[in-house]
């Protein structure tokens, strides 16, 4: 089995890993096991290991392609680079 240092642990996660270890009655090093394949989404029933998170995915809606088309249209001046700046 490999071995993998970890360093800064801000004080959070290290109170959320000694909470788990303690509840569950496992080491700390199994309970951070635990939390990184939740978190790599390889434990039964987590997440996919792309995806942050979804829960405001409801709020963000999608553009059409004219929303979209339009959009960068009116930011195309914003991209011009004015050389004089530069110099």
């Amino acid at each position: 089995m490999k071995q993998l240092s970890l360093r800064g642990f801000d004080p959070e996660l290290e109170k959320q890993i000694r909470e788990i270890a303690r509840k569950e009655g496992i080491s700390l090093n199994r309970a951070t096991l635990r939390l990184l394949r939740r978190g790599a989404g390889l434990e039964k029933g987590s997440k996919s290991a792309d995806v942050v998170g979804d829960s405001l995915d409801h709020l963000i809606g999608k553009w059409s392609a004219e929303e979209s088309e339009a959009f960068l249209k009116s930011i195309e001046p914003l991209e011009q680079i004015d050389r004089s700046f530069w110099k």
